[in-house]
């Protein structure tokens, strides 16, 4: 079993940064990739980023050039940086974990406000 834990969201204005973490426990040898999804009110979740075990990093278009996921082994976090945050980038931000087997671990999620 993996338990996830997000920090960092807030309130910030249009153009403004954050760094969203997530701390890891339990189960961590059985985990294949972690990411970032977020879901805005009335809005499906959506993949925001990705990185796998080996380092590689997917992103989705919208926060292309603009957010960096990147995760500490020694440490068990993975991180969001956010920069030149926009409006739309308002939602609950999860963190999730691939298990090999297949399944997908969330945490409770960390709410961001961008206010324009």
């Amino acid at each position: 079993q993996v338990r996830l834990v997000e920090s960092g969201g807030g309130l910030v204005q249009a153009g403004g940064s954050l760094r969203l973490s997530c701390a890891v426990s339990g189960s961590i040898f059985s985990i294949n990739a972690m990411g970032w999804y977020r879901q805005a009110s009335g809005k499906q979740r959506e993949l925001v980023a990705i990185i796998g075990t080996g380092g590689s990093t997917n992103y989705a278009d919208s926060v292309k050039g603009r957010f960096t996921i990147s995760r500490d082994n020694a440490k068990n976090m993975v991180y969001l940086q956010m920069n030149s945050l926009k409006p739309e980038d308002t939602a609950v931000y999860y963190c999730n974990a691939r298990i090999i087997s297949g399944v997908d671990c969330w945490g409770k999620g960390t709410p961001v406000t961008v206010s324009s």
